[in-house]
Formats: C-alpha cells, structure tokens, sequence
C-alpha cells in the first residue's frame, strides 16, 4: 500500500488518525485493495474466480464493485457501505466517493454503460450516475444528485433541497 494513497485519506478524512487505523479500519481501503485483485485475474480471462471475489468483497465491505470497473490511483471510498461501481465504469485517480453512490448502467447493453469519473472527483453520499456519461476532472457532485448527463471540467451539481411542507402542532410521543 504506497504511502500517497493513505496520505490522500488523511487529507479527505479528518477523523484518520494513522496509517495503522486506515490499513485495520477502513472498508473503503479493503474494498479497494480486493478489487484490484479480482480486476487483475478477470483481465487474465480467468472465469468466475474474479466475480466470486467480487461476491466476497461485498459482502465483507458492504461495497459492490465489478471485476472489470476501472480504478485509478489514490481512489477513496469513505464510509462506503451501498456503494456500487458497475463493469465498465472508469475512475480516474484522486477520486473520493461517499456511501450509497450508484455509478450505474441505464440500459442492458453489452458494449460501454456505465460513467467514466475523472480525476479529481468528490462524489456526494447517495448520488447517482448514471449511462455511459463522463464526468469531468475537478467536478463535484452533491449528496442525492442524479446525473445523467456528460459534466465539463470543474462542474458542482446538487439535488434539491428538501423542503418544509408542514409543521406539526402537536408533540407525537412513540412507544415501542
């Protein structure tokens, strides 16, 4: 594990202590780290042994990767539980991507579905991306955006806001 890469969570991560606790704690890190292993025998052709751990990985870690997604150097999954990176999605280096992220398909076809992420990205709890899009270096993308379509260099998208439709009157006490 190179020095950089855990440098890189430390400036992303201001409750990572030490390399120790990132290495032991981090079910991003772990994610990774297996992904690179199942990406190395599937792009050796080697059959069903990558996606079992795939299969392994997610269950361990909570994150899903596909044996064939591309990631670049320095990618940081931080609390990554429901994050999923589909098969031929592309991650540039520097990425750091937050829980629930969906980098999806939007159709069944065999050929490329899925986004290819810059370098430089900050993905957004929960946001979705979506079809064979690109997303461009330096963008950010705000918790719980949709996105659908191809961003420029330096881009920030976000979702709407949720907004007040009521306030309640009444103080509601629950039993269980």
């Amino acid at each position: 594990m190179k020095i950089e890469f855990l440098e890189n969570i430390k400036k992303n991560d201001p409750s990572a202590k030490n390399y120790l606790e990132i290495i032991l704690c981090y079910p991003g890190v772990h994610a990774i780290a297996i992904h690179r292993f199942s990406n190395f025998l599937a792009r050796k052709k080697i059959p069903v042994l990558p996606r079992f751990i795939a299969h392994f990985n997610r269950i361990i870690t909570g994150i899903e990767i596909h044996p064939l997604a591309k990631i670049g150097k320095n990618c940081f999954i931080d609390h990554g539980f429901g994050v999923v990176i589909g098969e031929t999605s592309v991650i540039g280096d520097n990425v750091v991507i937050y829980q629930g992220v969906t980098l999806g398909g939007r159709s069944l076809v065999k050929a490329k579905r899925h986004p290819t992420i810059g370098n430089n990205v900050i993905i957004g709890a929960g946001a979705k991306i979506l079809g064979p899009i690109t997303i461009g270096d330096f963008s950010k993308i705000g918790p719980g955006a949709i996105i659908i379509k191809d961003l420029e260099n330096n881009s920030v998208m976000v979702a709407n806001t949720a907004k007040e439709i009521k306030k309640i009157q009444e103080v509601i006490e629950y039993q269980i």
